[in-house]
């Protein structure tokens, strides 16, 4: 079956999220700095959520960062499609298992 649509119209495309400045930037990067690198020194890991390969950059680069000033490596390690983890050595996640049928 055909069905005829009248008045349609096509949306504008959506409104992209223009870059940040350089000053935007560096105080996010900072922001990160101290939020995650707390969290790690708290609990040897800091999760934190990543949409996009401008956020995975940015986490990578925190982490590199958090090495430098600590002089302890930092891992960065993907938990699933949207989500980065950072650990110190000894907090690795641990594999999950899958349940055995019995």
């Amino acid at each position: 079956m055909t069905r005829d649509l009248y008045n349609v119209r096509s949306r504008p495309a959506e409104a992209t999220a223009a870059p940040l400045t350089d000053e935007e930037e560096r105080r996010f990067r900072a922001v990160l700095f101290s939020g995650l690198g707390n969290g790690i020194a708290d609990h040897g890991y800091a999760r934190s959520p990543a949409y996009t390969p401008e956020d995975r950059r940015r986490l990578v680069d925190v982490a590199h960062r958090l090495t430098a000033y600590w002089g302890q490596q930092v891992f960065v390690e993907a938990e699933d499609l949207t989500r980065l983890r950072l650990h110190l050595v000894g907090h690795e996640a641990r594999p999950q298992t899958l349940p055995t049928p019995s």
